[in-house]
């Protein structure tokens, strides 16, 4: 008995062009990323979703606008925002050039390590949120356990908005997705960049706190 979450990367945005942290802080779609959104509707425009959701941020809301666009099969036409999917909060790194944050927070480590996914590679996605939360000179960067705790809401809300074999779709955030792969005991995923408009297929259990990757990081498949 599952609820099926069609989880979706946003957009290529600016940020993600310029290569800068992206994460409470915003920027908007580019025209790729427009495209990314509209890719990923049509690749699901033959799912009909009971209930269709993004974080509150403007860059997801607008690639679920763009996907439900192209749906075909009497889905909602715009996505109730939820900000528990929102993307982790990088604190006062929130903009900053992304090489320039790992050189920062090489001087905490003891290993140099030379880019963002190496250090998830060997620190894995909780040591990462933590050393950029225990390393914020402003304190405001989020930790692996009030970023946990927040996605674990969003998932208990979305377990008490729908029923048994429900489908869904929640635009949500490229690390956001990597942490949830980790959450549901599959951190090898995690080493993955999540590509903009990919698709992660979630089966969420109703009856307990269960859930299991189906699909990951997926931006060829076309569903049904």
């Amino acid at each position: 008995m599952a609820i099926q979450i069609y989880l979706v990367r946003h957009g290529e945005t600016y940020f993600n062009l310029l290569r800068r942290l992206q994460g409470f802080s915003d920027a908007p779609l580019t025209e790729k990323g427009i495209q990314d959104g509209k890719k990923a509707g049509q690749r699901l425009a033959k799912v009909h979703f009971a209930g269709a959701y993004s974080s509150d941020l403007t860059r997801a809301i607008h690639t679920a606008q763009y996907a439900l666009s192209q749906n075909q099969a009497d889905s909602p036409k715009k996505p109730v925002q939820l900000p528990d999917f929102r993307e982790e909060n990088f604190g006062t790194f929130e903009g900053m050039d992304s090489q320039m944050s790992i050189t920062y927070l090489n001087g905490f480590t003891e290993e140099n390590y030379p880019s963002y996914n190496s250090m998830v590679q060997e620190l894995g996605m909780p040591g990462l949120m933590d050393l950029f939360h225990d390393h914020d000179p402003y304190k405001l960067a989020e930790s692996y356990a009030d970023w946990q705790s927040r996605i674990e809401r969003g998932f208990a809300d979305i377990r008490k908005r729908h029923q048994d074999g429900d489908k869904v779709l929640i635009v949500s955030h490229g690390t956001t997705i990597r942490g949830i792969a980790t959450l549901l005991g599959r951190p090898e995923l995690s080493q993955e960049s999540i590509k903009n408009g990919a698709v992660t297929r979630i089966d969420l259990d109703v009856n307990s706190d269960a859930a299991k990757i189906v699909e990951f990081n997926n931006d060829e498949k076309v569903f049904d």
